[in-house]
């Protein structure tokens, strides 16, 4: 009877185990190599969508640029060239708008047209102030005259002179302001002390461009009426160079004064020999308006309404000499 060796089945196993092993990396090393021809695979397909990716944003783009010459007709060279002259375009309209302000910002320093000025003289003041020094009748002369005098009276309406003057004057300012004109006022009240030759050098300095004297007349015989202007000869020996001017000015607010006023003319008289002609320096002129000692003058310049017919009047006048 043949005995079993002990152990005789711990030899074979180790050659089961050896077969399994190599069964088990033989199935590692092909899952490996699927996996590994799989992730190929996959990359390559990956790469292969993006370059079709790419072709077809590249056909996609050429076609809209197509389209688009097509719709304007016009080359990409074409296009260049548009877009060139836009830019030159859009510079020189840079240059324009800085020429334009540039000629806003000339045009907003440029000076208002100037206002005219008007220097207005009611004549002689209250009788209460002393004016009795006297003063040269023009600029170097030796012959002396009373700064100033109080005027004459109404014979009928009992207002002097003086008063009569200044509200004539006040209304004109009041006129003359309404119409754009600047106003010099030599005196605004009856008290003011001021020479003749002073109010003269009062309307130049403070910028008048004439020079307008207002006074009322006064004479031995009543019957005597109308208005009548003053101005300097062209043989004055201080001012010579302002007749003309200084005649016009007369003529205008003469003939316009008694239109409006239904006064009588009685013309313009030269006088080389008055204070407040000879120290001006600007064209001057004295309306004696009517007068005092007649007594349709008289009561007609006292009376309020017809007063504004006469500051009307001269306004007229000036308006008349400035559209000359």
């Amino acid at each position: 009877m043949e005995k079993k060796r002990p152990g005789g089945r711990k030899r074979e196993l180790p050659i089961t185990g050896i077969l399994a092993g190599i069964v088990l990396i033989l199935l590692i090393g092909l899952g490996v190599l699927v996996g590994l021809t799989q992730k190929n695979e996959s990359r390559q397909k990956e790469e292969q969508r993006k370059k079709q990716t790419e072709a077809v944003t590249e056909l996609l783009t050429a076609a809209e640029t197509e389209s688009e010459q097509a719709q304007t007709g016009k080359t990409e060279t074409e296009l260049e060239s548009e877009t060139a002259v836009k830019e030159e375009t859009e510079s020189e309209s840079g240059q324009d708008l800085l020429v334009t302000k540039e000629t806003e910002t000339e045009s907003e320093t440029e000076p208002e047209s100037e206002q005219l000025v008007v220097a207005i003289d009611p004549g002689h003041q209250g009788n209460w102030v002393d004016m009795s020094e006297k003063e040269p009748n023009g600029p170097g002369s030796s012959e002396m005259k009373a700064k100033a005098t109080t005027g004459t009276q109404g014979s009928f309406s009992g207002k002097a002179e003086y008063e009569l003057n200044l509200e004539i004057s006040l209304l004109l300012r009041d006129e003359l302001e309404k119409r754009g004109y600047r106003v010099i006022l030599t005196r605004e009240d009856n008290d003011t002390a001021i020479s003749n030759a002073e109010r003269a050098q009062m309307a130049y300095e403070e910028g008048g461009d004439i020079y307008v004297r207002i006074h009322a007349n006064g004479s031995d015989d009543a019957g005597v009426q109308g208005a009548l202007a003053m101005g300097p000869s062209s043989n004055n020996p201080y001012i010579p160079e302002l007749a003309e001017d200084s005649y016009t000015l007369a003529e205008c607010i003469l003939s316009a004064y008694c239109e409006k006023a239904s006064f009588t003319s009685l013309g313009i008289q030269y006088y080389d020999n008055m204070t407040g002609i000879n120290w001006s320096t600007i064209p001057v002129t004295i309306l004696e308006m009517g007068f005092m000692t007649n007594e349709h003058d008289d009561l007609q310049m006292s009376d309020p309404d017809f007063q504004d017919t006469m500051a009307q009047g001269i306004a007229d006048g000036i308006d008349s000499y400035f559209n000359n």
